[in-house]
């Protein structure tokens, strides 16, 4: 440790540590434009110039470490007058467009100018001008006001990965630009619009549509992905204008993906849902809440009476909040059903009975980033979950050993030690080899389990990644792919196997916002509350849809889009007598199958409590009022238990159904525990072609799905086939393909790709062009 002083007043401070980060840390403030707590040090910008006792001149106090028995001085004449002297130089070729600035109100450079500018500039010569760069349908740029910081362009270097901002051209020539015109393509670009202290980089949605200290803040949690990023949302009168990140070191740091950020674009689509809707004799008819409720009521206990519970289910997104899956699955076990489930992406069930009451990790994800080995399962890590991408990088950077287990080749914004690409079935037997290389041999295993090991051998990639999991700091990361796999359940039990022979911890990244939400809740269809055991157990949800749906009750669904098996789904809310929908959206194709649409507020317009992979609960109030007719998601259910005679449901407040959740919890302890399933057998190697099918990454919810910006932007996915070009080759492909999966055919682009495995055909899930195909990760059939 280091004593030293500021501005007279004595300070601790570690060995190393710049001298700009003890004074903030002290509540010393030095202005600064290039520096940022998350960034290297650049020390371009000079404004933090500061006086050191004994130096021949100003030093910059963001590269400027700290010594035993310094002596520095922020505010000494001679300190005021090289920031003042900087600030005039900054100046020199800014505009002078405030009035027209987007960032005016809170423009660093604004602020640090009212302390160190001058009022009268002797620059008298014309100032620069710059030409714009079109960023995409994000990011609006003015770089005539761009004062060289860098910020931007070390973001792109260091934090995302993506090197897309770069600087062409010296001294006052110099640019910052894409160099050759594209748009933006990182899934978190838009953090350049909070780095940058002027008003060259902003939002380009919310440009000239309101001013800072037009707006109010609010806090809140981001409902798109299992971390739950903290989130400020900016509202003028009722409407949400913009979202920026909000610091949580342990969750998202001081960043947030784009999906994040303008998400809430989509709470201003065409297709809202504003009135309540009852469909007589295959008319719709607009009605009031009252007469919508009271048939929504009439037709569930209807249906229930005349064909039976178990021709009854209820299916809920995974982004829903605590007390919503809570008060659904207290409706409809009131009414006898069973049939609950939230895991709709997912196909393999046949192991829940011996999973964990949650599916919790070991490993808490802000430690991703101190892990010296990575083994990346079944994910395609930077468009599922965009920040935990940026925790790899840091850890990579940091000299971690990343190896990957993928049916493709992702293009992660991190250099990749080794990896096996591989069909999905062929996952499966390369972690079975890995699993030998941990244990030794086939014979150390349960004897229930050796079977799937027959003729498999271990190989260099698995004695490597074997060896590596064995060291401290290692940690499996199973994402999406894993989740979603045909054969799910044998996985999870290798990967089991995998830890309990290793030193390797789990971080699972969970599909949705509230998947541990909904698992403490009780929407599943063998677990009650807090994973209380049910009596009789219904079905999950592929099994319900098979069983010959009479009824369904959807919160938040949308069968096109939510299903791992799209037709499937569809067809059985068609083919239903009664089918309820509780939605933000209402677009021709939820008319299509629904008999009651009752419209519900959507993000930042209703309160409640999400659980995040680390077993964070994070409760947040609703910002704004719902639009029109639409109310909260956990007062219609009320109103519907009410209906139906329901005990307990008399709730004033949504904090009053969490604090009858917090009530059930207390006391309680969940098992968090996985068990190996050794019932399950494996699976014969797959035969012809196989699709995979991953979400786009802006289609995992209706909200981003309704995010045109997001949609028109440089990262979101484009709809073509990926083939490998041996696998092209082999059936003589062309410009086109016909695929064919589940009775149904489409033509789509494609184009010849080495990254992604032999005979795997990768298309898209949850597009337009993609809703008829089959499931996710099944067979499907090409031919040109």
């Amino acid at each position: 440790m280091a004593t030293i002083e500021i501005d007279g007043k004595t300070y601790q401070a570690e060995n190393g540590k710049m001298i700009i980060e003890v004074a903030d840390e002290n509540g010393v403030h030095i202005p600064r434009f290039c520096y940022h707590k998350k960034l290297s040090v650049a020390a371009n910008c000079r404004m933090c110039l500061v006086q050191v006792e004994n130096s021949r001149k100003p030093v910059p106090a963001c590269a400027t470490p700290v010594a035993d028995g310094m002596k520095v001085y922020t505010k000494s004449p001679e300190t005021i007058r090289s920031q003042k002297a900087v600030m005039e130089f900054l100046l020199i070729n800014h505009p002078l467009d405030c009035p027209i600035c987007d960032q005016g109100g809170e423009c660093e450079l604004q602020d640090v100018s009212l302390g160190f500018g001058q009022g009268i500039s002797a620059y008298k010569d014309t100032k620069r001008a710059v030409n714009d760069d079109d960023l995409g349908s994000l990011i609006s740029t003015e770089m005539t006001r761009c004062i060289h910081c860098t910020r931007c362009v070390r973001f792109g270097e260091e934090v995302a990965g993506v090197r897309e901002l770069g600087a062409t051209g010296r001294g006052e020539n110099m640019q910052i630009g894409t160099y050759i015109n594209h748009a933006m393509t990182s899934e978190v670009s838009g953090n350049v619009i909070d780095l940058c202290p002027v008003g060259a980089l902003t939002s380009k949605p919310y440009r000239f549509t309101a001013r800072p200290w037009e707006m109010q803040q609010y806090k809140s949690v981001s409902p798109h992905d299992c971390l739950g990023s903290n989130i400020f949302v900016h509202v003028r009168g009722q409407e949400v204008m913009r979202v920026v990140p909000r610091d949580c070191e342990e969750i998202n740091e001081t960043w947030i993906s784009d999906r994040d950020r303008y998400s809430y674009l989509g709470l201003k689509h065409s297709a809202r849902a504003l009135c309540p809707k009852i469909k007589k004799a295959g008319v719709w008819q607009v009605v009031d809440w009252a007469t919508a409720l009271n048939y929504a009521a009439l037709k569930i206990t209807t249906c229930i009476n005349q064909h039976g519970q178990e021709h009854f289910a209820a299916f809920a997104s995974s982004s829903s909040t605590l007390e919503e899956f809570y008060l659904l699955q207290k409706f409809m076990r009131h009414l006898g059903v069973n049939n609950l489930d939230h895991r709709l992406k997912q196909t393999d069930f046949c192991d829940q009975d011996k999973l964990a009451d949650l599916p919790v990790s070991s490993l808490p994800f802000a430690e991703l980033e101190n892990q010296a080995n990575i083994f990346l399962l079944g994910t395609n890590l930077g468009r599922e979950v965009p920040l935990a991408a940026i925790r790899v990088r840091k850890a990579q950077l940091a000299s971690a050993n990343v190896y990957a287990l993928n049916p493709v080749s992702y293009d992660f914004p991190f250099h990749v030690t080794q990896e096996e690409i591989v069909s999905p079935h062929t996952m499966l037997t390369t972690l079975c080899s890995i699993v030998l290389s941990c244990v030794g041999g086939v014979k150390k295993l349960p004897k229930e389990i050796q079977p799937w090991f027959k003729g498999i051998k271990p190989t260099e990639f698995s004695h490597t990644v074997a060896s590596a999991l064995q060291a401290e700091n290692s940690v499996i990361v199973t994402g999406f792919i894993s989740e979603s796999h045909p054969d799910a359940a044998i996985l999870r039990s290798l990967v089991n196997l995998i830890g309990k022979n290793t030193k390797a911890k789990l971080l699972r990244l969970t599909q949705g916002a509230n998947a541990l939400g909904a698992h403490f809740a009780g929407m599943l269809p063998h677990k009650g509350v807090a994973g209380d055991a049910l009596p009789k157990p219904g079905l999950e949800v592929n099994a319900a849809l098979k069983n010959n749906l009479t009824g369904a009750f959807l919160l938040n669904v949308e069968p096109d889009f939510d299903f791992a098996n799209s037709p499937l789904a569809k067809a059985a809310f068609i083919k239903a007598e009664c089918v309820i929908v509780l939605s933000a959206f209402a677009d021709p194709s939820i008319e299509e199958y629904a008999d009651v649409i009752l419209p519900i507020a959507s993000f930042a317009e209703t309160a409640g409590t999400y659980i995040n992979i680390d077993q964070t609960w994070q409760t947040v109030k609703g910002c704004v009022t719902p639009p029109k007719e639409a109310r909260p998601a956990w007062k219609v259910l009320r109103v519907l238990g009410n209906l139906a005679n329901c005990p307990g449901f008399d709730y004033a407040s949504s904090e009053d159904v969490l604090a009858e959740l917090l009530l059930l919890k207390h006391g309680k302890e969940l098992n968090l525990n996985d068990e190996i399933f050794v019932d399950a057998e494996f699976p014969p190697a797959q035969k012809g072609l196989v699709r995979v099918g991953e979400w786009p990454l802006y289609a995992v919810d209706g909200l981003v799905r309704r995010a045109n910006a997001l949609q028109e932007s440089g990262s979101a996915d484009k709809i073509l086939v990926k083939i490998n070009p041996l696998t092209a080759k082999h059936y003589k492909l062309g410009k086109k393909v016909k695929l064919s999966q589940g009775g149904r055919a489409i033509t789509l682009p494609f184009i010849q790709d080495e990254k992604v495995a032999k005979d795997v055909v990768w298309v898209l899930n949850a597009m337009p062009e993609t809703i008829d195909l089959g499931a996710a990760y099944a067979k499907i059939a090409i031919k040109a």
